[in-house]
C-alpha cells in the first residue's frame, strides 16, 4: 500500500522558445516488500508539446552529487535499469505524459530522495520524489534458534541464555503468534517465555502436526524446564548500530573472520543482528559469511536465482569447521 502525502503547486515559466518546469516535491510511503508508484508525469500546461522521443531520467539523490545513484533511463522503445534496481523498476505508462516510477519488492534501502526528469527537446520537467518505507513488524523479528550440537539441546534456561549471546531475548507467545499471521512456518517446536513449547505451522502437512490439522501454532504445553530438551525461539529488536558485510580480499576461517571485524574498529554479528537487519531494515546479501556463533548465513530479501529463489529469508548453511577458509564475514559496529 502506498500513500501521497503532499504536492507543491508549480507554475510554467517560458524562457525563450524552452518552456522550463521549476522542481516541485512529493513525498510517497510503501510497505517493506510491497510496491509503491513514485508519480512523474508532464503538466497538461505542456502537453501538447510532448513528442514521442521523449527521455526519461530517474536517479537517487545522495547528499553528495558524485554519489547519487542511476535508477533507470528510457529513450524511446529503449529503457536500462541500474544496480540494484535492476529488474524491480520500471515505467508505468498510462498515457503518453505518465513518466511514473514503479518499484517492486521495496527494501529499507530503497528509502531516500528520487529526481524525475523529462526531457523532449521542447520542455524539460524536473520533480523530486521523497520515499519512506515502512516495516509491519518494526518492533522486532522472531527467529527459531538450534545450538552446533544439533536440534533438541536446550533446557530451558541454556535456550534463555542462547537468545541473550545472539543479541535477542526468548520470543513470547504473542511474538510467536504475531509472527505466524505474517506468515512463519517452521516444523520444530522451541521454547517459549512462558515455559511452554510451540511452533508455528502455516502450510499443514504429515510430519508437522499433520496435514488435516488446519494452520496454527502447535503446541506441546508445558514442559520440564530442566528436563525437556528442545530449539528456542527468539525475538530480537531494531539494532542500535550498523550490521554490514566486511569486504575481504580473500575468504576467511572463522578466526581470522572474528580478527578482521576487530581490526574494521567493529565485532563479528550475531544471528540476532542478521535476522534484525535483514527484516527490519531489509538488508540483502547473496554471500554466505561466519557469525559470532560459528554458523554461516546469508539474508536475502529479495528472493532470486541461485539466492534464495522461493522466498526472503535468512539462509542457513550450517555449522562448518571453523578452520575452513571458505567465507566471508559479516560485522557489527555498535552506535557510540
Amino acid at each position: 500500500m502506498t500513500s501521497l502525502l503532499c504536492i507543491t503547486i508549480f507554475s510554467l515559466t517560458l524562457v525563450g522558445s524552452v518552456y522550463s518546469l521549476p522542481t516541485y516535491s512529493v513525498k510517497m510511503f510503501a510497505d517493506l516488500g510491497g510496491n509503491v508508484t513514485l508519480p512523474c508525469r508532464m503538466p497538461e500546461e505542456s502537453s501538447s508539446f510532448f513528442s514521442v522521443g521523449i527521455r526519461v531520467k530517474w536517479t537517487k539523490l545522495a547528499e553528495d552529487e558524485a554519489l547519487n545513484e542511476d535508477v533507470l533511463l528510457s529513450m524511446g522503445f529503449h529503457k536500462k535499469t541500474y544496480g540494484s534496481f535492476e529488474d524491480r523498476v520500471y515505467l508505468q505508462e498510462l498515457d503518453g505524459d505518465d513518466a511514473s516510477l514503479v518499484i517492486t519488492d521495496v527494501s529499507m534501502d530503497d528509502a531516500g530522495t528520487y529526481r524525475c526528469e523529462i526531457i523532449n527537446g521542447f520542455t524539460d520537467t524536473m520533480q523530486d520524489i521523497g520515499l519512506e518505507v515502512k516495516s509491519d513488524m518494526a518492533d522486532g523479528v522472531v527467529f527459531p534458534y538450534f545450538p552446533p550440537l544439533g536440534r533438541y539441546s536446550y533446557s530451558f534456561d541454556e535456550a534463555v541464555e542462547a537468545c541473550s549471546e545472539q543479541d535477542a531475548v526468548i520470543a513470547t507467545f504473542d511474538h510467536l503468534f504475531e509472527a505466524w499471521k505474517a506468515g512463519l512456518d517452521w516444523c520444530n517446536a522451541g521454547w517459549l517465555a512462558d515455559g511452554t513449547v510451540q511452533y508455528p505451522i502455516t502450510k499443514p502437512r504429515e510430519p508437522c502436526g499433520g496435514a488435516n490439522n488446519g494452520p496454527g501454532l502447535r503446541s506441546y504445553g508445558r514442559r520440564d524446564k530442566n528436563m525437556g530438551r528442545f530449539d528456542v525461539f527468539c525475538f530480537a529488536t531494531p539494532l542500535k548500530g550498523d550490521f554490514y558485510w566486511l569486504t575481504q580480499p580473500e575468504r576467511l576461517n572463522f578466526d581470522e573472520a572474528v580478527q578482521a571485524c576487530v581490526d574494521d574498529g567493529a565485532e563479528i554479528a550475531t544471528v540476532g543482528q542478521m535476522f534484525a537487519s535483514w527484516k527490519l531494515e531489509g538488508y540483502d546479501r547473496c554471500d554466505a559469511g561466519w557469525l559470532a556463533d560459528g554458523s554461516v548465513r546469508y539474508p536475502i530479501s529479495r528472493p532470486r536465482k541461485n539466492c534464495s529463489p522461493t522466498e526472503a529469508a535468512v539462509r542457513f548453511v550450517g555449522f562448518p569447521d571453523k578452520q575452513e577458509r571458505l567465507y566471508g564475514v559479516y560485522c557489527f559496529r555498535p552506535d557510540p
